[in-house]
């Protein structure tokens, strides 16, 4: 006969109980039930586990049994806990990385709306460029991604979860910031562009060219903000990422060019199933992006 954890679990509630009604209740069986399998238990070690059939106290074999029987039902109780916590997503290890300006605005939000669903899970969130985001998950350091690239990506699944428009940041006071609603290309054509590598992906040819014409460049958005701040210059940038700066002192005018957008799509492996927490954040994430973008064109003038 092979010992079975439940004959353990049986035969620690009878000890602790100290008779066979008491332990029969707790453990839902009948109490004949109960003491065939302690019978069973006491047949296949060959010794009896308590002094008397009142089973009221212990034998010394009993006593030993008892106590690895405890440590043992502990160890498989938490193993069975975490178990099914991974596959209830309650309980779980999950690695996302995002471009900054998602993880300004959509990964905040995610965080303050389910937080609670999140107390025993191990998120662990890195902000990067989208060429970094791609090379972390073709090397499997990450669960999931959320980067601005093409919808055919080979080995990846990729999910567009909302569209960005590009506009033009001025300082309060430039010239620009005067007016409001979309601006062209042709309004830009004199001023001083201070350029950077999310404008620069805007593929049109007016884009290109004022681009060509840029004197300054910068990829860090605490210093582009600082010198459209100062008045050095306009900035184009996505609306998320104006956003995420917190730099609600500047002006922010979308641009009429209907391309002037990027995609923001959510990635993963292509052919490696998510874990179970990992499907719950994705799901979260996804609904929170959903949200987003009905606020945003509730909010865009007709």
């Amino acid at each position: 006969m092979v010992l079975k954890i439940e004959m353990l679990r049986g035969f620690a509630t009878v000890a602790r109980s100290g008779n066979l009604s008491n332990a029969a209740q707790t453990l839902g069986r009948t109490p004949s039930a109960v003491s065939m399998m302690l019978k069973q238990l006491e047949t296949h070690l060959g010794e009896p586990l308590f002094e008397t059939d009142r089973k009221s106290k212990l034998t010394a074999l009993g006593s030993y049994v008892l106590e690895q029987a405890e440590r043992e039902l502990l160890q498989f109780d938490n193993t069975v806990k975490a178990i099914e916590g991974f596959a209830k997503a309650t309980h779980g290890h999950v690695r996302i990385a995002t471009v900054p300006s998602v993880a300004g605005t959509i990964i905040p939000q995610v965080f303050s709306r389910y937080i609670s669903d999140y107390k025993h899970l191990d998120i662990e969130l890195r902000d990067m460029d989208s060429s970094s985001i791609l090379h972390e998950l073709s090397r499997d350091r990450i669960d999931i991604g959320i980067a601005t690239v093409g919808q055919k990506n080979v080995g990846l699944h990729s999910q567009h979860i909302l569209s960005d428009m590009f506009g033009v940041i001025c300082a309060p006071t430039h010239a620009l910031a005067q007016d409001r609603g979309p601006i062209t290309w042709d309004a830009l054509a004199n001023e001083r562009l201070i350029a950077n590598s999310l404008s620069a992906g805007i593929n049109t040819e007016p884009s290109i060219l004022l681009h060509d014409r840029a004197l300054l460049s910068a990829h860090n958005l605490t210093s582009i903000m600082g010198m459209v701040q100062a008045n050095i210059g306009v900035t184009i940038l996505p609306e998320m990422a104006v956003r995420a700066s917190n730099s609600a002192d500047l002006v922010f005018r979308p641009l009429a060019e209907p391309h002037a957008k990027r995609e923001i799509r959510l990635l993963r492996r292509a052919g490696s199933p998510l874990s179970p927490a990992a499907r719950l954040l994705e799901r979260h994430i996804l609904e929170v992006a959903a949200k987003i973008s009905q606020d945003t064109l509730a909010g865009m003038p007709s």
